[in-house]
């Protein structure tokens, strides 16, 4: 393909910044000095590990369809790659009819291999998705290829068809074969069902068809030997499981590969698998995808100009993997035909050198675009530039862009462009497109800008005029005031918000540097559950959506590593609104019987985590939790129908909490809760953290001064926590939210409900581009109000920020203080609170 001179001399010089910017700036990943003999004596594996030579098992997949299967339509079996994604490059094959309700297919497999598959219908131009009984879409099925098998397998429901018949289900439990012990998060796959074993290692299934499914239980880092077994299911019954599976041996291997001649030194060349420590987030990402790109370990230059990569494995893990300069679906070495080249091998036993050659990055009916742009000058230090691109059928997850210096940033695409015709791109900061994005493109549902690709080269250079939610405010002086330090214990406080995204991890050093920057000593997690059936009523842990334990347990260590002290706050998420999701619930006995039970695990779940995790402290309750308080009421104010014997159950799980986690365990509780009717069991906790929102205004003085707000809080303070304090003789924590916006001083119960939600609810930007109801200064006077308040109140033991936006600083209209005026005048009070010898401490 022939290029013009301009972009010829665009291309050389945007290599040559890369390179004289980022070369020899590499990842070092694991240091296996000790596990590792010398390279040269390792055992070398071929390079492609997916050729003839490795033996091969015959597996035959039987299926039944449902009766209500629309007839003359073929069956297939779609084996899916979740390097690449589920969504892409699947193999199809179709299946052989026995009859009208049976079909089956046999394949060859390399021994040892996880394979992930589903059955399709194959209608007119269309494909038709395996459902399962409660009407989800079955993201795969798993098998275990430890030689000739037959597998027997029911689809429940077609996406088109409905469900007819009665299921059972099935409940177990996963220990470690070695001491006994339960092992969470394992990951259980039977009959299309998928979930995550809870701490105890506890598992339950349902929607099951009756008969003999295929139960796998996968360690999602390999670090337990998949186990697999045949479990029966009676209709209406629940059948028992105990599973042992046997530690995995860990090994050393090294990753060799040569990359070809138009590989740019300076760029990182990452290795994505199928493993979590290989970026596999085992979630439904957009666009489909299902691993990141910031998550995935980068390989080392040699001097040579080979790329190396050291890492311990599993042994016996059947390993997937690629190399790319993106993700794992963008950038990624493709074939002659332009599909991803994923390589395939089962982790031996000893120490092993892998030695690759990339064949290509592109093929000659394709052609690269390279992204140069210059973000503005108030672009965080800290923060790193990210590119988002959507194909026809929406967006998928960001990639991070190259730095090339003086505010601007680099990237170069070339594939899968050979498949494209058109697609959008869009970039934003920290990987959070959607909220942190250009302000030319910003939002959830912006399309992005256009472009076509070509046969030949492309050169895009682009100006970010400004960041969404980022215009600078004149910072006002903070309001010095006469802080009254306080005693070693007080509890100077972040919360964040209860919402997760698998790009977060990646960020934790830095969110750790702005917390520490408020000169926090706390910091409270809300780890997140979903309920993902409302009957019976399912809390479970969704991968993507919820945090891992293998994600929170490195997250915890950080924290107390950086001398904090770190508090678990585990919150539940709804489909739907949680007052609909109450009203709309069966609250019947049975009903209730499976709510305290799942509720039960998921509270003993995070109880077990805190204590393995050395946490300092449990939170729970909330607004969210009064209809299963004793004499439960909804938010219209009818009766929740919760068991009578609700308070006992509570006392009894508050005690089963304690015989899990040694330290202090905390209530949450809201203004309207307090003032209600408290539940008695507060008298079993150790302390109680008031949430409070409440308005600086009253009915008399709707316009007050700041000093006759402090004066309105002040007396609002006194009498709910208070009297808390008074009727339950315990310590009061109190944690704010107030929203930075005009009618922020209203509080959550008289200003717009949006406002004080969670970040992805809240202040979206609107068509025409103009970010309404911000007013930062607002915030900034509610926190001093607050702040103040406290201040001669020594029975107030703590104060807390709550709603901290982790992954980017926004100036949005949320209750998140994250990179706002308030996030200084915090800071101000929090290092005067905490400082015995005050008058040291230079006002601003």
């Amino acid at each position: 393909m022939k290029l013009s001179k301009n972009e010829i001399l665009h291309r050389i010089l945007l290599l040559l910044a890369l390179a004289t910017l980022l070369y020899g700036c590499t990842l070092v990943n694991f240091d296996l000095s000790q596990v590792l003999s010398s390279t040269p004596s390792l055992p070398l594996l071929p390079s492609n590990s997916t050729d003839g030579n490795r033996p091969v098992a015959k597996v035959t997949f039987r299926v039944q369809v449902p009766t209500n299967t629309p007839a003359n339509q073929s069956i297939g079996l779609k084996v899916m790659e979740e390097v690449t994604g589920l969504a892409f490059n699947p193999q199809r094959y179709l299946m052989q009819p026995e009859s009208p309700q049976y079909f089956s297919y046999q394949m060859e497999v390399p021994l040892g291999s996880v394979v992930k598959y589903r059955y399709i219908r194959l209608a007119t131009d269309t494909e038709i998705q395996e459902h399962t009984s409660d009407g989800r879409q079955v993201r795969y099925r798993m098998i275990h290829v430890t030689g000739d098998i037959t597998v027997e397998d029911v689809v429940s429901r077609w996406t088109d068809t409905p469900f007819i018949g009665t299921t059972g289900r099935i409940s177990g439990v996963v220990l470690s074969a070695t001491d006994q012990q339960p092992i969470p998060n394992i990951l259980i796959v039977c009959a299309g069902v998928q979930t995550l074993t809870s701490s105890d290692g506890s598992f339950l299934i349902e929607g099951l068809l009756p008969g003999i499914h295929n139960l796998v239980a996968y360690s999602l880092d390999g670090q337990y030997q998949t186990f697999q077994q045949g479990a029966r299911v009676a209709a209406d019954s629940t059948t028992p499981a105990t599973i042992q599976m046997q530690p995995a041996k860990l090994v050393g291997v090294v990753f060799t590969v040569k990359a070809p001649p138009n590989t740019i030194p300076a760029v990182p060349l990452r290795l994505a698998g199928n493993l979590y420590q290989l970026g596999n987030t085992f979630a439904d990402l957009r666009g489909g995808v299902s691993t990141i790109a910031s998550r995935m370990p980068v390989l080392s230059l040699l001097p040579d100009g080979r790329y190396s990569l050291t890492i311990a494995l599993p042994a016996g893990a059947d390993l997937h993997y690629l190399y790319t300069l993106g993700d794992g679906l963008w950038n990624t070495e493709i074939d002659q035909q332009g599909l991803p080249v994923v390589r395939q091998f089962v982790v031996p036993e000893e120490d092993t050198l892998i030695e690759d050659t990339i064949s290509n990055w592109t093929i000659t009916n394709s052609a690269p675009i390279t992204f140069d742009i210059t973000v503005p000058d108030n672009t965080p230090n800290v923060d790193f530039v990210s590119i988002q691109l959507k194909p026809i059928y929406g967006w998928t997850e960001p990639i991070p862009m190259w730095k090339l210096g003086n505010k601007r940033w680099g990237f170069i695409l070339n594939s899968p462009l050979m498949f494209v015709d058109q697609l959008h791109y869009r970039f934003c900061r920290n990987d959070q497109c959607g909220q942190a994005d250009s302000i030319e493109t910003q939002g959830q549902e912006n399309s992005g800008l256009p472009l076509s690709t070509s046969l030949f080269a492309q050169s895009i250079k682009e100006t970010v005029p400004n960041w969404a939610w980022f215009e600078q405010a004149q910072q006002q002086p903070i309001a010095t005031a006469d802080v009254q330090a306080r005693e070693d214990g007080f509890l100077a406080g972040i919360e964040v918000q209860p919402i997760y995204h698998p790009s977060y991890n990646a960020q934790y050093a830095y969110i750790l540097d702005e917390i520490q920057q408020l000169n926090a000593n706390w910091l409270i997690l809300t780890p997140t559950w979903t309920f993902t059936r409302l009957s019976p009523p399912i809390l479970e842990l969704v991968p993507g959506s919820d945090p891992l334990w293998l994600d929170m347990t490195p997250w915890i260590r950080q924290i107390t590593e950086r001398g904090l002290n770190v508090a678990l706050f585990p919150q539940p998420r709804f489909w739907q609104d949680q007052s609909e999701w109450w009203q709309t619930a069966t609250r019947d006995f049975p009903w209730w019987q499976v709510w305290f039970e799942r509720y039960r695990n998921f509270a003993l779940y995070h109880a077990d985590l805190a204590s393995k995790s050395n946490a300092n402290a449990l939170i729970f309750g909330g607004e969210w939790l009064t209809p299963a308080y004793p004499n439960g009421i909804l938010s219209d104010g009818s009766p929740s129908l919760v068991p009578g014997d609700a308070e006992t159950r509570w006392r009894l799980l508050i005690q089963e909490l304690r015989s899990r986690f040694n330290g202090p365990i905390l209530w949450a509780v809201t203004v309207r809760q307090a003032e209600q009717d408290p539940p008695a069991f507060l008298d079993a906790v150790d302390a109680i953290y008031l949430l409070w929102s409440e308005p600086l205004v009253s009915a008399d003085n709707p316009n007050p001064t700041p000093e006759e707000m402090v004066k309105i809080a002040e007396n609002r303070l006194d009498t709910v926590g208070g009297s808390l304090r008074d009727k339950f003789r315990k310590t009061i924590l109190l944690g704010i939210a107030y929203p930075a916006t005009p009618d922020a001083i209203l509080g959550c119960e008289v200003a717009p409900a949006s406002h004080c939600k969670e970040w992805d609810q809240l202040a979206q930007p609107v068509a025409s581009g103009v970010e309404p109801y911000v007013d930062l200064q607002t915030q900034v006077v509610a926190y001093n109000v607050m702040l103040s308040s406290i201040n001669p109140r020594r029975w107030v033991s703590g104060f807390v920020s709550r709603g901290f936006y982790p992954p980017a600083s926004l100036l949005d209209g949320s209750t998140s203080i994250h990179g706002k005026p308030a996030s200084a005048l915090l800071s101000y009070w929090y290092e005067r609170i905490l400082f015995e010898e005050q008058e040291e401490i230079e006002s601003p």
